[in-house]
């Protein structure tokens, strides 16, 4: 059997702060009790990658952080879940980011401190892609590093020439704007975003839906010059609950449903773990595609079995007895 795939994780790394309980603030200093607090590792490209490497993918992570206590923490995090953070750069006197997650069953408000987040640049990752070398690059978050995403139509057109894959999480986009992603959608091999997400894309205005059968299901297309506009990315949607879809660029819609659990603990970080579902599957060399949504599904589910985003993510076997 071959290795699986190497994959560069591009984006955040930063901790999370999970709150639980009464967690709707109330000012006029009053006090509130909470249920429980943790103190995890965040972001979406770090939760990413540590998916990755727990179903036995060899991953590296390019984000930058901050020479703080919240940033050796962070990288001591990776470190131990197996991630390769040789790409991750550390900033004197800056400090990391910082998201708070106010969680109630089913949902949650997330409050981020960007710090470094922004500060990773396509220079960055293109270093980083010359150290690792990788077979696929995975971007997440982009709307939080405005330099990549300015600079990530560029990239993918150089991983494209050079037959290195490419996929991308969108998550949202604290602006409202969506519009900075439209040149690069059509250049991207797997985009992953969840339904309120493509919605998002699907309406801006530089953009256009291709409409595929009596599911009316829509991919997000750029208009930049006729080579590109017919360029459609491998759609492949996280719909909580429910598991996922994905849409094939010549419209073969597939469906997974989730691993049904008697107990959700916490859902940060099962649409990353999701993620590193799917592309641990293509790393490893999985054919079928409802097989690969499949591991997409039931990954993003046993991730909600414990607080915070890393801690519930299933290992290679513990994914395969799941899936039978």
């Amino acid at each position: 059997m071959s290795s699986p795939a190497r994959v560069l994780v591009v984006g955040d790394a930063n901790p999370d702060l999970v709150l639980r309980g009464d967690v709707v603030p109330r000012f006029g200093q009053a006090e509130q009790l909470l249920e429980a607090a943790d103190l995890v590792l965040g972001g979406s490209a770090a939760i990413a990658a540590c998916g990755l490497a727990r179903l036995g993918v060899p991953v590296a992570l390019a984000a930058v952080v901050g020479d703080d206590l919240f940033g050796h923490e962070t990288l001591r995090l990776l470190g131990e879940a197996g991630v390769d953070v040789s790409t991750v750069t550390t900033r004197v006197g800056e400090a990391t980011g910082l998201s708070v997650h106010l969680a109630v069953p089913g949902d949650r408000a997330i409050l981020t401190l960007p710090g470094t987040i922004p500060a990773i640049d396509a220079d960055a990752v293109r270093a980083a892609v010359r150290t690792v070398a990788p077979q696929r690059v995975h971007v997440a978050s982009p709307y939080l590093t405005p330099a990549i995403t300015a600079g990530l139509p560029g990239l993918l057109r150089e991983w494209r020439a050079a037959g290195i894959g490419t996929s991308l999480d969108p998550n949202w986009d604290p602006a409202g704007e969506w519009s900075a992603l439209a040149e690069a959608l059509p250049l991207v091999d797997v985009l992953l975003p969840n339904a309120a997400e493509l919605g998002e894309l699907s309406r801006v205005s530089d953009t256009r839906v291709l409409q595929h059968g009596a599911a009316g299901q829509g991919v997000p297309v750029a208009r930049h010059g006729a080579a590109e506009l017919e360029s459609r990315p491998h759609l492949v949607v996280k719909a909580g609950a429910d598991g996922g879809w994905s849409l094939s660029p010549d419209g073969v819609r597939t469906e997974a449903s989730g691993l049904p659990l008697e107990t959700i603990v916490d859902t940060t970080g099962a649409g990353d773990t999701f993620d590193a579902g799917y592309l641990a599957a293509l790393a490893h060399g999985v054919a079928d595609e409802s097989e690969r949504l499949r591991w997409a599904a039931v990954a993003g589910s046993l991730s909600t079995r414990a607080a915070g985003g890393t801690a519930g993510q299933p290992t290679l076997d513990e994914l395969r007895a799941a899936l039978g």
